[in-house]
């Protein structure tokens, strides 16, 4: 697989018709949500003849709708529309957008070009980097997807002023994982702002070391095979808190979810390999602040390990797989911990949010 081209430009019209004018495709699609359909889209098409011009295909906005029932949907208006090998789709849109267009773009007719132009900090620094594919399968995250990377993606702070401080934040809790994988530099420069309060310019060089924090991992690992499972850190239990809340038809979203997942996984880190007592306390303190909001009591644990159990990274449907850390840097992958070690992470994870 190999390593795509990541564009970092606040001129983002320009950047997309360059690609395009190089890739020449024989028909060029668009793809957005409703959402990015009323507050991106029409300032796009002024700044990008290419997007001006495209087959526009809209779906439906939210991560529960990121789905089979909305890709073949896509699929549908791929076809109708006469798209071929050789044409091109531009997915335009948060981390929903950006994995299931790469998904249909990925499998229709075997593959077509797609590039990614995130428009949410979690899709930025996420979803849209790395060649990850996928939708949801019943109540679990990213349970069918293939690996496979956009031709280009093209990485702007552009858009960021349509998102609400909810979005910011979920976005910015990617890339305090990626500090916390990086050095304590890295992660007290995060650790020590709010996101809302960073302006554009400073976002983009922030956001750009934070991607390629990410994509040097994935580029020595492309499939997830040894150390890009550094960056399923907080994920393990973030999914599994993710899916509850969809369950109860009560969705938090996705950086909230790892935001939790991180400080329970920094407290499995914690009993598992030493990790730093000080540093879990303040991340914690700093979760409890940003991101409280998400409640779950002893009651839920059963579900929750169940989730977990399912989750995609486990070697054997018999244990729980997780990315620890010994210390800021230092990572742990392929990590089994217990059912009863799990139960007491999460009392404590409870304990530290004041849940």
């Amino acid at each position: 697989m190999n390593s795509q081209e990541l564009v970092f430009t606040n001129n983002v019209g320009e950047a997309i018709d360059t690609i395009a004018a190089r890739l020449n495709p024989s028909k060029t699609f668009v793809l957005v949500d409703v959402n990015t359909q009323s507050f991106v889209l029409p300032r796009l098409q002024a700044l990008s003849q290419t997007v001006a011009g495209a087959t526009l295909i809209v779906t439906r906005a939210g991560d529960m709708h990121k789905n089979l029932d909305s890709t073949q949907a896509i699929w549908k208006r791929l076809g109708d529309e006469g798209a071929t090998r050789h044409s091109l789709l531009i997915n335009v849109g948060g981390g929903v957008v950006t994995d299931m267009g790469a998904f249909a773009a990925s499998t229709f007719k075997r593959g077509i070009s797609f590039i990614n132009v995130p428009t949410t900090l979690l899709g930025a620094v996420d979803a849209s980097v790395g060649g990850k594919t996928g939708i949801n399968f019943g109540s679990l995250k990213n349970q069918i997807g293939v690996f496979s990377q956009a031709d280009t993606v093209i990485v702007s702070t552009l858009f960021f002023n349509t998102l609400t401080v909810e979005e910011l934040r979920s976005g910015y809790a990617e890339m305090l994982k990626h500090g916390l994988l990086e050095d304590a530099d890295t992660f007290n420069s995060l650790l020590g702002r709010h996101v809302e309060d960073i302006d554009p310019d400073t976002m983009l060089d922030l956001l750009q070391k934070s991607v390629l924090i990410k994509k040097d991992i994935v580029d020595t690992d492309p499939e997830e095979k040894n150390i890009r499972k550094a960056l399923n850190l907080g994920h393990t239990a973030g999914h599994a808190f993710e899916s509850l809340a969809l369950e109860r038809k009560s969705p938090i979203p996705h950086g909230y979810a790892v935001a939790y997942g991180l400080v329970t996984e920094l407290v499995l880190s914690c009993m598992k390999l030493s990790f730093p007592s000080d540093v879990l306390h303040r991340f914690a303190a700093y979760v409890k602040e940003e991101y409280a909001g998400f409640h779950f009591s002893c009651d839920d644990y059963p579900r929750l390990l169940q989730l977990m159990h399912n989750d995609k990274k486990n070697l054997t449907a018999a244990d729980i797989n997780f990315t620890l850390l010994k210390n800021i840097g230092d990572v742990t992958i392929d990590c089994i911990v217990s059912e009863d070690d799990i139960k007491s992470a999460l009392d404590i994870t409870r304990d530290l949010l004041g849940i």
